[in-house]
């Protein structure tokens, strides 16, 4: 997702300490402090506009969610959203989702999402998607043990490519939907910005994955 640059992001992100932290790093093993209430955890990579994760907020507010986007336009726009939301379970990081077992510890999330990534279609470029095995790795080690992968595509190519890499990964399949929003199972989805606009040209596809087999620390 592209957005054009923001002139007022850089001085609102700044405004609002206690929603957004551009510093990760320093959080890892002490994010319980940046939310009122000590809760799972569940992550957004790639959160565009925050559509998704403030609505999984208010849908669930028995669960902490936090929001990574490297754009600092896109998250300023997310961050205008919550602001006005007033939610306390949401937090919106600053940051390239590539690092995300830098900033958390080792089996602290509880799901993380990942909604309408880049496609990166030429095979040169495969190791950049996000559901890549070098970004697995890194997945692989701040789930929760038998804790879900949710995945959310409207790009058939990604979607094939995604499912063999779990598959060779030794992940076990929840489910798999190839036309999510003909399936019953759509009732209780929560959409994105994207997914919103582009469900009505394609089918969107789905699937929830677990690392039922990772190494024992």
């Amino acid at each position: 997702m592209r957005v054009r640059n923001k002139p007022w992001a850089d001085d609102f992100i700044k405004d609002h300490p206690e929603y957004i932290v551009e510093d990760p790093e320093k959080w890892i093993g002490k994010w319980s402090q940046k939310f009122s209430k000590d809760q799972p955890i569940h992550i957004e990579i790639g959160m565009g506009k925050g559509k998704f994760i403030i609505e999984m907020a208010k849908k669930f507010p028995n669960i902490n969610f936090i929001g990574v986007e490297i754009q600092k336009s896109v998250i300023a726009l997310a961050l205008k959203k919550l602001v006005s939301e007033k939610l306390d379970n949401v937090i919106l990081v600053h940051t390239d989702g590539a690092g995300v077992n830098t900033f958390f510890n080792h089996h602290e999330i509880s799901t993380i999402y990942l909604n309408f990534s880049d496609p990166w279609p030429k095979k040169r470029h495969a190791k950049r998607r996000l559901t890549s095995p070098k970004f697995l790795d890194s997945y692989a080690e701040v789930l929760k043990k038998d804790a879900p992968l949710v995945f959310k595509t409207d790009n058939r190519g990604l979607f094939e490519y995604s499912l063999v890499t779990f598959n060779n990964y030794g992940m076990h399949f929840d489910y798999v939907s190839l036309d999510l929003h003909n399936s019953p199972e759509n009732e209780d989805n929560v959409e994105t910005e994207y997914e919103n606009k582009f469900s009505k040209k394609g089918p969107i596809y789905k699937a929830i994955v677990r690392f039922n087999n990772k190494k024992e620390d």
